[in-house]
């Protein structure tokens, strides 16, 4: 990628609101299936809702935005590769036409879903392969910020990524994501999942991550080097084994650091 690494600028360090607190989003990937969906809803202030192409379903949608309806957290839409076999964790050739209908296609889905549950998709959050590749794949890019442009929803992306960029330069909303339970490479990029250590499995180490992300704008990557990820939201994964465990010690720590919780944008 070409524009995350280094430390000359920190990033947001948590945008400061009227009360001069510093805030950050709080988002979970939802719909997946998980056990836990219900409860993290109580405790994050966005929601990436799988639309069907590598988990969930219809009903399952359903659900998901009507609970995040009530407990007033903003919805988004999830993208994916068409891969339920491989939780749409495996990179996949398609073209960019093609794939820009794929991702149009899922979001339309949910947001028909989503209103019959009175409930609106406000953003975009690719997932998985699809998010990876975006964040440096030109063409891949394009086909995300088309799909987005059509159906006139911001996106939510890699901090710090080639996309991100490329979305400034064309004048697309698209807002910088980082995360409390994903290893950093001194890049700025994410430690890909296929090696060890890429995911952070203990809780409270989660939630020292967030909080740094927060309040200075850096990561400590995986060979201890600090660097920036401009944040206006971290994610939690909601498929992971202590996924719920990991979302109340990051929403404590946050709170506890002075850190308002509130959805991006």
């Amino acid at each position: 990628m070409g524009q995350p690494g280094g430390v000359e600028e920190p990033g947001r360090a948590g945008d400061l609101g009227g009360s001069g607190r510093a805030a950050i989003d709080l988002n979970a990937d939802l719909g997946e299936e998980g056990p836990s969906d219900a409860e993290i809803l109580r405790l994050v202030s966005s929601a990436s809702v799988a639309c069907g192409f590598h988990a969930g379903g219809p009903r399952l949608m359903r659900d998901t935005c009507a609970e995040a309806a009530r407990l007033g957290v903003r919805v988004g839409a999830h993208p994916s590769y068409a891969d339920r076999e491989g939780f749409g964790r495996r990179d996949i050739e398609r073209d960019p036409v093609s794939l820009a209908a794929d991702v149009a296609y899922q979001v339309g889905a949910l947001q028909a879903v989503a209103a019959s549950a009175s409930a609106a998709v406000t953003f975009i959050k690719p997932h998985g392969a699809l998010y990876n590749r975006a964040a440096w794949d030109r063409p891949v890019a394009t086909a995300v910020l088309d799909a987005a442009a059509r159906v006139g929803l911001p996106l939510l992306v890699l901090a710090n990524s080639d996309l991100q960029g490329w979305a400034a330069q064309v004048g697309a909303p698209c807002f910088g994501e980082a995360f409390a339970d994903r290893v950093y490479t001194a890049g700025g990029a994410l430690v890909p999942r296929l090696e060890a250590g890429s995911v952070i499995e203990d809780p409270e180490v989660a939630a020292a991550q967030a909080v740094r992300i927060a309040t200075t704008g850096t990561a400590l990557a995986v060979d201890g080097s600090v660097v920036a990820v401009r944040a206006d939201s971290i994610c939690i994964h909601g498929d992971s084994a202590r996924a719920l465990e990991t979302a109340r010690a990051v929403r404590e720590a946050l709170t506890g650091a002075g850190v308002d919780i509130r959805a991006f944008g």
